[in-house]
């Protein structure tokens, strides 16, 4: 049963939210659903699925005390006709186990026994991984249950052609990731600040490498998908772009276009969610635009 989410301010719209939403797959999680202004079961709409949702809408919500302003930013496209309309499903992340929920599944399981190993060694008494890499029943959870519950509760349009994913970081890895495993299911991912690197190590780093094998191997036609990628030039996002342009060769080789591929550099732009916001209107006209 769905309840207001009064503890979550938005600007736009309105929340609808499902606390500890339960799954056979993965750690019950807060579910928030967003509906914009004059929402009707008489229309129907296209869907966005984000993940760290409880960063999406209200900056009291998130541990930085940051937020994407999604309902800002979605609202005014749609006022404004640049998107058409859609709904927003935030899936909070599970606080402990997220890098080990977001990370991509098979091109963890390519590594080395002792490369694996090695990462879930990172951090010691506080592991970067908490669990075993978990990603294929996180997207379970995501297909199986939650998009059944949406399609059933709200009133969406179904299909690829309607269906999108999104999120930041690590959150940025599982929406590429989502794309590859899922292609009959989401039509478009955006990916902001994509850590191709996995870890917060650069020298001699086997992730990149099994992530761009992997995206060789798995990335959907570019005839029925279309995928952002963008990366800012500080902080965290300053070691992206070696790694991101490897990528953009994998698309352009794969036969991706303008027509259905764009990766961004915003100068000055930092990994953090005032940055996301900053720029979160470009990816979803990428992705949603009329």
């Amino acid at each position: 049963m769905a309840m207001q989410a009064q503890d979550i301010k938005v600007v736009s719209g309105r929340l609808e939210r499902h606390p500890e939403f339960k799954s056979q797959y993965v750690a019950a999680r807060d579910v928030a659903v967003w509906l914009p202004d004059g929402y009707s079961q008489k229309e129907t709409y296209d869907v966005l699925y984000m993940h760290d949702g409880q960063a999406l809408f209200d900056a009291n919500t998130n541990w930085n005390k940051q937020e994407w302003r999604v309902d800002d930013v979605a609202g005014q496209l749609i006022a404004g006709k640049k998107t058409r309309p859609f709904i927003v499903v935030a899936i909070w992340n599970s606080g402990a186990t997220r890098h080990s929920d977001y990370f991509p599944q098979k091109p963890f399981e390519s590594l080395t026994q002792k490369q694996k190993d090695s990462l879930y060694a990172l951090g010691g008494a506080q592991p970067l991984f908490a669990a075993k890499v978990g990603s294929d029943n996180y997207l379970k959870f995501i297909v199986k249950e939650l998009m059944p519950f949406v399609e059933h509760t709200y009133s969406v349009k179904k299909g690829k052609e309607h269906t999108f994913v999104a999120g930041s970081s690590m959150g940025g890895l599982i929406s590429m990731y989502a794309l590859c495993e899922y292609p009959d299911v989401f039509g478009g991912a955006a990916c902001l600040s994509t850590h191709w690197i996995g870890t917060f190590e650069t020298k001699d780093n086997p992730i990149p490498k099994a992530f761009q094998n992997y995206l060789k191997r798995n990335l959907p036609s570019p005839m029925t998908h279309k995928i952002y990628f963008d990366y800012g030039d500080q902080t965290l996002d300053a070691v992206y772009e070696p790694y991101q342009k490897e990528v953009d060769l994998i698309l352009m080789a794969k036969g991706y276009d303008a027509r259905n591929w764009t990766t961004q550099k915003f100068p000055g732009a930092e990994h953090a969610e005032h940055s996301w916001a900053e720029r979160l209107d470009i990816p979803l006209m990428f992705l949603l635009g009329r």
